[in-house]
């Protein structure tokens, strides 16, 4: 028995030589979310944002985002809602680049997490937590209750006047309860980045901490 413990706790250190996937693996699945939303949040701040098309990189939020961000009625209802929708767009923005090219990932997984608790106590905390919407179970809310009687209700007159075999040939409809589910799971994951760091050989943290320890 003891030699068989023996044996697997071997197999997991040599598992060690390619423990650098976990946090690329964590950085990559990030990248694409913070580009995402910061990119929606900017005027012309995405791939083609030097194009003729695009008018050019403003880099500046859109009115809408900052109306939004200080709108107490149809909004979040902030305290300085431009300096918010900077600070905001900024930082997921400029965070995608930085966790796609592994730099100072620790520094900016800090800011990250503050901008996905911020979204899960502004936004989602009032849905529960499942994204989409739930009849039953232990995370099922009132209000996800009530989206499922109304997805029922669609998916009737859906069934009586439309093509429905079609319309769910690649996946069958839901309901987006917008629960803190998706923030949570970005903060758990950016939570880890900020203990183990970018990782090993594809980050510039490595190659800049490998620089000075040869230096030392």
């Amino acid at each position: 028995m003891i030699g068989l413990l023996n044996f697997f706790q071997n197999l997991l250190d040599k598992t060690r030589t390619i423990d650098f996937l976990a946090p690329l693996a964590l950085r990559l699945y990030l990248v694409p979310v913070f580009w995402m939303a910061g990119t929606n949040k900017l005027e012309n701040a995405g791939l083609d944002c030097m194009s003729n098309d695009a008018g050019g990189c403003s880099f500046m939020p859109k009115q809408d985002i900052i109306d939004w961000f200080g709108n107490a009625e149809w909004g979040l209802g902030l305290p300085f809602p431009e300096l918010m929708a900077y600070l905001a767009s900024y930082t997921e923005y400029f965070g995608a680049i930085l966790l796609l090219i592994g730099l100072a990932v620790r520094w900016i997984s800090v800011p990250l997490m503050v901008t996905m608790v911020i979204a899960a106590v502004t936004v989602h905390l009032q849905n529960g937590w499942s994204a989409i919407a739930e009849g039953s179970g232990i995370f099922a809310t009132p209000r996800s209750e009530g989206a499922i009687e109304r997805l029922d209700k669609a998916k009737d007159v859906l069934q009586e006047h439309a093509n429905y075999s079609w319309l769910t040939e690649n996946g069958s409809f839901v309901v987006l309860n917008n629960g803190i589910e998706f923030a949570a799971t970005y903060f758990i994951m950016l939570l880890a980045l900020l203990f183990i760091g970018a990782g090993n050989y594809f980050s510039v943290d490595y190659w800049i901490a490998r620089k000075w320890r040869h230096q030392d």
